[in-house]
């Protein structure tokens, strides 16, 4: 589909066969970004890892996390960390459990997300479970999200950018000072008090890179990595939770399956590892059939035509703006049967995967442009889950039922539930 808006001409992918053309035939092509006048808040364009050209500097902030964060070596040996985390997770469902009350689904899970970032880049929680700063944190990473999402005028009509009619550039403005805020006052912390974290944590490791090279990597770079770290490592892992569980609960026989399976293989005394998780099919099942129906990015992130470039008979001119309708594509009828169906066993027959080489499910993206954080999120996302499955058993607050679950979405560059998951946890 294209279309014209302003002076953008936007070009709408929406089959798994024409996003292949395009994240990977002509990978290289369409690796820039259209980039939207809410990002040029403080030139955050110029530095983030999501947003800039595919040039050397973004193949230099790439290969950072990378090295840092992202790598096999680096999760395998952050594993002891992502068990202590879900253990404050599942202590805090405990805890609400003894008295009886709902737990907040996707805040729990947001907490959760946070403080593993937080814990992998600056060895410190950020927040509590029974702290308001989560939340406001959460709203925070929103409120990006959504003036992101949202449809800007001076995007169609880059001449009144220097108005911002909307204010939504003002805006994100905010949002980015309160995270600067943040972050400031914790690398401030760290170099004044000229000592390393105990444990040699990411922090360090870009402290350390300004030192050696100050022209090519700044404080200011760290300050914009960390943003995007924290606003796509967080919204967008914890969203995809809330949506799980939604699912289950509104189909107790697949909830029942999967904790079944997770019983049969940890038994009745044991704590769910990243290793079990290779031997849980149908909880992968759930996983994926969860990116389908609700990829964290429907539209994924833009792509900008860098030539003309033909794909199946059309030609995209140079400069077009290239969204991936990942939504839709997990919706088509002629791949998935049913496709409006939250159906988990689809996946027990097939192989399709989500880290960008079947392009009937592209959650993270494909190509070059993927994204980064996607080994992260993938091992977070199965361990919460998991977690949060065998440990209780789960029934929707009030005596609700699940045909009457408020299912809406709210959209932004993500897309998240409208309402907020609460369930109350069953000791088995």
């Amino acid at each position: 589909m294209s279309l014209k808006l302003g002076s953008i001409a936007t070009i709408v992918i929406s089959s798994s066969e024409t996003a292949k053309e395009v994240l990977h035939r002509n990978d290289q092509a369409f690796s820039s970004r259209t980039v939207p006048d809410a990002v040029r808040a403080h030139n955050h364009h110029e530095s983030s890892v999501a947003w800039v050209p595919a040039s050397a500097h973004w193949r230099k902030i790439r290969k950072i996390c990378s090295r840092e964060m992202f790598s096999v070596q680096q999760l395998d040996a952050s594993q002891g960390l992502g068990r202590k985390i879900v253990q404050e997770l599942l202590d805090h469902v405990e805890e609400c459990c003894g008295w009886g009350c709902a737990v907040d689904i996707g805040g729990a899970a947001f907490t959760t997300s946070l403080n593993l970032l937080s814990n992998t880049i600056f060895s410190i929680n950020l927040a509590h479970y029974d702290s308001n700063f989560s939340q406001e944190f959460k709203n925070i990473v929103w409120g990006v999200m959504e003036g992101l999402g949202r449809p800007n005028f001076v995007d169609y009509f880059p001449a009144f950018r220097l108005i911002d009619p909307q204010g939504i550039r003002w805006n994100m403005k905010i949002y980015f000072d309160k995270l600067f805020y943040i972050f400031d006052g914790i690398i401030n912390q760290r170099l004044q008090s000229k000592t390393s974290s105990a444990s040699k944590d990411v922090l360090d490791a870009l402290l350390n890179l300004t030192k050696e090279n100050d022209n090519e990597w700044s404080c200011s770079d760290i300050k914009h990595l960390l943003l995007d770290l924290f606003v796509a490592g967080t919204d967008t892992t914890s969203s995809t939770v809330e949506w799980a569980m939604a699912e289950l609960l509104c189909n107790p026989e697949k909830m029942a399956k999967a904790q079944k399976e997770i019983r049969g293989v940890l038994g009745n005394e044991g704590i769910v590892q990243e290793s079990d998780i290779s031997k849980l099919p149908y909880l992968q099942s759930i996983v994926k059939e969860t990116f389908r129906l609700h990829p964290p990015a429907p539209l994924l992130v833009p792509h900008k035509a860098e030539t003309n470039v033909e794909i199946c008979g059309f030609t995209i001119p140079k400069n077009s703006q290239v969204l991936v309708n990942a939504w839709a594509i997990g919706r088509d009828p002629s791949t998935w049967p049913n496709p409006s169906a939250f159906m988990p066993e689809r996946f027990l027959e097939c192989d399709i995967d989500v880290k960008g080489r079947d392009f009937e499910l592209i959650p993270f993206g494909a190509g070059r442009r993927i994204c980064p954080g996607m080994p992260l999120a993938h091992r977070m996302v199965h361990l919460m889950l998991a977690s949060l499955l065998y440990s209780h058993a789960w029934k929707l607050e009030d005596g609700m039922k699940p045909e009457n679950m408020d299912r809406s979405e709210k959209f932004g560059l993500t897309l998240q539930k409208a309402q907020p998951l609460w369930a109350i946890p069953i000791k088995v």
